[in-house]
């Protein structure tokens, strides 16, 4: 499993979650072991959660070539070539894989992420303390 899969298991089951219809921003994280360390989050990453929550965000979206290592000129179709999100909501989402288990992920907001680095006596954030100040969603709800 990799954080790759993740992200397709994690827009499949956005999209269908209704609470959260409207402009948000989220850092993905896969974690295989018992806690996963804060500088897994990169610093240009914190940086642009926190502008989205704070302000905006702007971004410009690469043109991408469809195959790695293509050096044609065909790209995948992207929606546009640029926005900006204001004011939305900003999450690091982790998921602490365990393989044939539950699949959940713990939603941490990002002021309570930076919080946590920030008071934590720990490199690193444990699953248990990720649900005290996250939200656990499983997979399968809808």
């Amino acid at each position: 499993m990799k954080e790759k899969d993740f992200q397709v298991m994690f827009s499949k089951w956005v999209k269908k979650f209704e609470p959260f219809h409207h402009s948000s921003a989220f850092e993905l994280k896969i974690c295989k072991l018992k806690s996963m360390p804060f500088d897994q989050v990169k610093p240009h990453q914190k940086k642009a959660l926190k502008s989205v929550k704070r302000g905006g965000l702007y971004h410009k979206i690469n043109d991408m070539p469809i195959f790695k290592g293509n050096r044609m000129r065909f790209t995948n179709p992207k929606p546009f070539d640029c926005f900006i999100i204001t004011e939305a909501d900003a999450f690091v989402v982790i998921w602490f894989y365990k393989p044939r288990q539950k699949k959940e992920m713990i939603w941490i907001d990002i002021d309570k992420f930076l919080k946590e680095e920030e008071v934590s006596n720990r490199k690193s954030l444990t699953e248990e303390r990720a649900k005290e100040i996250g939200i656990t969603f499983n997979f399968n709800e809808k």
